[in-house]
């Protein structure tokens, strides 16, 4: 190897005059220690100095597109933009909630589920879509049946996120849901169960967030702007709720490029 090349790059494993057997051949296995750092050098002596790549120059003739997603949140409908003091008064309730939550975490980890929860396996998506929805918003049906009056039939309608069942999700359980609900949101309406526990959901994150929750709350937050334009009704009540997610999303776990303009 030349010296020049030496200066710009200087050996690692710096070889000295070692004694070879005469019939020394780099074409096959080395032997010694000594016999592979000589076949190592010898290898990068014969590379070229320089490699130019073979590019076909018909294929740069045609225009070149780059798609980059750096759009935030959909404004909000005229009107119900939330102001700066709601939006700060949200991220002060939230953060207390997260305290209590990690507070009391043991506590209500000890405290029994009811026979009639079982909770899901991590991996298994379609059991916590129907566990958190319940099988009606899941389905999409609006079908009573007829022992309707005799009690709650949280198959039916959802378990809500009790803390006594949040408490016993760890981090790669919340993130996991947490993704399976975003999804499900992607093609399918705001409802109140989900509302809930998207709240609770984001409640049990961990800062700083690892990559896929950022990614994750980001993809809901810009969902949340999406549905509360195409919200013909302009129900108040939902609307409220999305604001109230793209809030915590944007202020609390500092996606600010996310964030409502203050009214």
């Amino acid at each position: 190897m030349e010296s020049g090349a030496e200066e710009l790059m200087p050996r690692l494993l710096p070889v000295g005059d070692c004694d070879l057997a005469e019939d020394f051949d780099p074409t096959v296995p080395p032997r010694t220690p000594q016999e592979y750092l000589k076949r190592v050098q010898i290898e990068a002596a014969r590379c070229p100095d320089v490699v130019v790549a073979q590019i076909d120059p018909r294929k740069l003739k045609k225009k070149q597109t780059v798609n980059i997603s750096l759009s935030g949140c959909q404004p909000a409908p005229e009107g119900y933009s939330p102001t700066l003091k709601w939006q700060q008064q949200q991220v002060a309730n939230f953060s207390a909630v997260r305290q209590s939550l990690n507070k009391h975490r043991n506590h209500w980890r000890s405290q029994h589920l009811d026979s009639n929860v079982t909770m899901p396996k991590s991996e298994d998506e379609e059991g916590w879509k129907k566990f958190c929805l319940g099988e009606r918003v899941y389905s999409d049906t609006d079908a009573l049946s007829d022992n309707e009056n005799l009690g709650i039939d949280y198959m039916k309608v959802g378990f809500p996120p009790l803390l006594s069942i949040v408490s016993r999700m760890n981090q790669a359980t919340v993130t996991s849901v947490l993704e399976y609900l975003v999804s499900w949101f992607g093609e399918k309406k705001f409802t109140p169960e989900l509302g809930r526990w998207l709240y609770a959901l984001l409640a049990c994150l961990e800062k700083p967030l690892l990559p896929e929750a950022h990614s994750l709350i980001r993809q809901l937050a810009r969902r949340c702007s999406e549905v509360r334009v195409l919200e013909k009704n302009k129900n108040e009540e939902q609307i409220s709720a999305l604001n109230l997610i793209i809030c915590l999303v944007s202020r609390y776990f500092d996606q600010r490029d996310l964030a409502d303009e203050p009214s």
